[in-house]
C-alpha cells in the first residue's frame, strides 16, 4: 500500500459540505480494493447520519479520558498508554460499506491540551496510513485552516453555494491556505453546490481565482432524503448530484 491520499472538504456552513462528503466517500469506497477512512472534523457531527453509521466514541471522548489519566496519574504518556490509545481509536471506528468513520467530536473544555492533542494527532496519522483514501469533512468556516489542522492535505476541496457569503468564505479559505502556507496541498479547487443554471457558474468562475473542479445542480432527492432522515449513501446513483460527485471522485482515484 502506498501513501494515503488525503482529501479535505471545507467551506461556509450550510452549503452542503457534509452531503457532498458522504457521496464522495461512497464513490471512493466503490473503487475496487480501496479502503477509505472518513474523518468527521465538524463539531456538528452530521457525517455519520449521512453515511448511515453510528458513532460509538469520538476522538474527543478519548482525549478527555487521556487528560483525566494524565492529570490524576502519570504525567507522561508511557508506552502502555500509547498502545491503549491505539486500541481505543481502532475501537472508535464505525464500519460502513467499504469505509470506516472516525468522529473528532465537539471539544468544549477550556485550557491548553497541546501535549494530548499532539499525541492524538500522531496516532490518527498512523491510523490513516492504513487506508488508501482519507476524506476529511472539515469544520464550517476558516478556523481549521487558520489553526493548520489541515496542514498535511493532498487535495483541498472548497465547497460553496452560489451565494455571495459562500463565495466570500471560499475566497478567504483559498487566501489563507495559499498565502499563509496553512495547507501543503498539491491541488486546490472549488466545487459549486446547489446550482440552478450554468449562468451562475459562468458568473462565479469569472470572478474567483480558483480552479473549478465542477458544479452540482440543485437536487431535490437530497432534500427529500434529509427530510426523511435517510442516509445519503442510499441515494440513487443516477441522481444529478451523485453523477457529478462520481466525476469528482475519479479525479482523486489515481
Amino acid at each position: 500500500m502506498g501513501k494515503s491520499r488525503i482529501i479535505a472538504l471545507c467551506g461556509k456552513g450550510g452549503v452542503g459540505k457534509t452531503s457532498v462528503s458522504a457521496l464522495l466517500v461512497r464513490c471512493l469506497a466503490g473503487s475496487e480494493g480501496r479502503k477509505v477512512l472518513a474523518i468527521d472534523a465538524d463539531p456538528s457531527a452530521g457525517l455519520a447520519a449521512s453515511l448511515g453509521v453510528r458513532v460509538k466514541k469520538s476522538v474527543d471522548d478519548i482525549r478527555k479520558d487521556l487528560v483525566s489519566r494524565l492529570t490524576h496519574g502519570r504525567r507522561t504518556a508511557d508506552p502502555e498508554t500509547v498502545r491503549a490509545l491505539d486500541y481505543e481509536l481502532f475501537d472508535a471506528l464505525s464500519e460502513g460499506d467499504g469505509f470506516a468513520l472516525l468522529s473528532i467530536g465537539r471539544p468544549e473544555d477550556e485550557g491548553c491540551f497541546c501535549r494530548v492533542n499532539s499525541l492524538l494527532k500522531d496516532i490518527i496519522r498512523d491510523l490513516a496510513s492504513g487506508f488508501d483514501y482519507v476524506l476529511i469533512d472539515g469544520e464550517a468556516g476558516i478556523e481549521q485552516i487558520n489553526r493548520r489542522v489541515m496542514k498535511e492535505v493532498d487535495d483541498l476541496v472548497i465547497l460553496s453555494d452560489t451565494s455571495v457569503k459562500g463565495i466570500t468564505v471560499a475566497r478567504a479559505i483559498s487566501k489563507v491556505a495559499r498565502e499563509n502556507r496553512a495547507v501543503d496541498c498539491r491541488t486546490i479547487g472549488l466545487v459549486l453546490n446547489r446550482v440552478r443554471g450554468e449562468e451562475e457558474v459562468r458568473r462565479i468562475s469569472g470572478d474567483i481565482d480558483l480552479d473549478m473542479y465542477g458544479w452540482i445542480p440543485e437536487d431535490d432527492s437530497i432534500r427529500e432524503f434529509d427530510l426523511q432522515g435517510r442516509p445519503l449513501v442510499s441515494l440513487p446513483r443516477e441522481s444529478p448530484a451523485n453523477r457529478v460527485v462520481e466525476r469528482l471522485a475519479s479525479m482523486f482515484a489515481d
